[in-house]
């Protein structure tokens, strides 16, 4: 009797808790899977939106007593394609850090571009430090002519057509800042109409 007692006692118990065991196991395996598939769904849809590229990476020594140690910097812009764009420096000890915390500060500094058509609605000068960046409107077809970081900052935007002329520093950095400030200078029609209270031929 003591055997069998024990024997259904056993049998029970491991089937209590093996199947307890199971169910909820499986359950949590499905439903992890199911939330950190859609979350990585809803993170591929979110980053989809957006095309990042890197313009310049350095790399910085620092002398200490035991040698140098070395640190990264990424300058990395970041846009839609559809009027937003944003550039960021990003700072790390290692270079995919770097471009990660540039992707991450230049996402956060994104800002609307106004744009008339492919091209942007007036001259603008942009300027940064000792960088001034010229901007002008251009015509449909006659296409992005800039180069470097100020290239990327147009195309990322979704600017098309546009002409531009470096001054002074031609240093990355400065240039794409330089861009930026002059990308935020600019006034739809529809904002100058309101602010003059006329009505604009163009």
């Amino acid at each position: 009797m003591g055997r069998g007692r024990d024997g259904q006692g056993r049998g029970p118990n491991r089937g209590g808790p093996g199947g307890s065991g199971g169910g909820p196991g499986d359950g949590r395996g499905r439903g992890g899977r199911g939330r950190d598939g859609g979350g990585r769904q809803r993170d591929n849809r979110r980053d989809s939106e957006f095309q990042d590229r890197v313009v310049e990476i350095r790399r910085v020594a620092k002398v200490v007593k035991g040698g140098r140690r070395f640190n990264f910097s990424a300058l990395v812009v970041v846009g839609d394609g559809k009027g937003r764009v944003g550039a960021a420096l990003g700072k790390a000890n290692t270079v995919p850090a770097a471009i990660a915390k540039g992707q991450e500060k230049a996402k956060r500094e994104m800002f609307d571009v106004p744009m008339r058509n492919t091209t942007i609605p007036h001259e603008v000068l942009g300027k940064f430090e000792s960088s001034v960046v010229m901007l002008k409107p251009a015509s449909e077809g006659t296409g992005v002519i800039a180069g470097g970081g100020v290239r990327a900052v147009m195309e990322l935007a979704g600017i098309r057509d546009v002409l531009t002329k470096a001054l002074g520093s031609t240093t990355s950095i400065n240039l794409v800042q330089a861009t930026v400030d002059g990308l935020r200078q600019l006034r739809s029609k529809q904002t100058i109409e309101q602010s003059r209270g006329v009505k604009i031929a163009l």
